[in-house]
């Protein structure tokens, strides 16, 4: 059964993966190391397949694809938040972390609640609460580069490498 890590406003990249640890490549060092910070019993219990979900301006701070990289290879289905710093939001999609914005779940949520996600409806379910919630959904075509991977990997099939 999934998990919903819920977190306020404001939460950047900083927090997310703090600077000392941008010196490494590896994308599992880097979850090792995710929301530390803000929250020392991530890493240590996040499991594939959970949810973030948060207040306003999830992602502020500097423009480091290490953040959404490193919630990505935490094993993070997605992240839902009522609003997203921009770059934060380019560079999830770019590396093909889902990123939600809505408004309300983060005021009805609780960490064991089942919650569904239809991305191509622009819809999430409230298994739990028998509630859902809209969200605008993404064209096709950025569903498409988000289900491949990312923007690398989508661009290794269009060359065929």
């Amino acid at each position: 059964m999934s998990k919903n890590w819920i977190y306020g406003d404001n939460v950047d990249t900083d927090v997310i993966i703090p600077a000392r640890y941008l010196n490494t490549k590896s994308e599992k060092e880097l979850a090792l190391h995710c929301m530390e910070d803000i929250d020392n019993t991530f890493s240590k219990n996040v499991q594939e397949g959970d949810l973030i979900i948060a207040g306003n301006n999830f992602g502020c701070g500097s423009s480091r694809e290490h953040a959404p990289l490193a919630i990505k290879a935490s094993g993070i289905k997605a992240v839902i938040a009522k609003s997203f710093a921009r770059i934060f939001y380019r560079n999830a999609i770019n590396i093909g972390l889902v990123i939600i914005e809505n408004d309300k779940i983060q005021n009805d949520i609780e960490s064991n609640d089942i919650i569904e996600i239809d991305l191509s409806k622009g819809k999430i379910f409230n298994k739990t609460k028998n509630k859902e919630y809209g969200f605008s959904a993404f064209p096709s075509e950025i569903q498409n580069l988000i289900n491949i991977g990312g923007l690398v990997e989508y661009t290794k099939q269009k060359v065929g490498k």
